[in-house]
């Protein structure tokens, strides 16, 4: 909100009052919940799974894989202890060696989209390029989930949002 709003808020005696200087644009890439009557647009962040199984740079391939396998996923993302995406280790890196360390074994920069872009242009996208999942994360590169491919064309099928139609 912008600095006078915050100031008057205050005047009304509100206590807990922010004036969040990166703006709307930054809230809403951030996965941040928005209010309000008006019809927004469906958002890769509200259907990504957040269950994503995640390991630090130093953790074993063996422990990245049990939670792989615990998860039903494909793929253990591998974080920073702040959350930051590092990487990624797919089937190929979770069949390796059982001791070998997550930050060896990763696939580093994995693709990653914000949590407010446009979810038809977005799926429209991986259907071009054969992506069946992709990361959602914050402007600050923090994990926020895994967009499946299959749940945005179901709820793009299902909701016929906008009026246009799923690709």
């Amino acid at each position: 909100m912008s600095p006078r709003a915050a100031c008057r808020l205050e005047t009304l005696g509100f206590t807990a009052v922010y004036d969040y200087t990166a703006g709307k644009a930054d809230w809403l890439a951030a996965g941040l919940p928005t209010e309000g009557t008006a019809l927004t647009p469906p958002r890769p962040g509200a259907l990504a799974r957040t269950a994503v199984p995640t390991c630090a740079p130093d953790g074993t391939v063996a422990t990245a894989r049990q939670r792989v396998a615990a998860s039903g996923e494909d793929r253990c993302v591998v974080t920073s202890g702040g959350g930051v995406v590092l990487g990624v280790l797919d089937q190929s890196a979770l069949a390796g060696n059982d001791d070998a360390r997550a930050v060896d074994a990763m696939r580093p920069g994995p693709a990653t989209v914000r949590a407010h872009e446009d979810l038809h242009e977005l799926v429209g996208r991986m259907h071009a390029r054969k992506v069946t999942a992709i990361l959602v994360t914050d402007p600050e590169g923090r994990l926020l989930g895994l967009l499946h491919r299959a749940d945005a064309d179901a709820f793009l099928a299902r909701t016929h949002h906008g009026g246009r139609q799923a690709r």
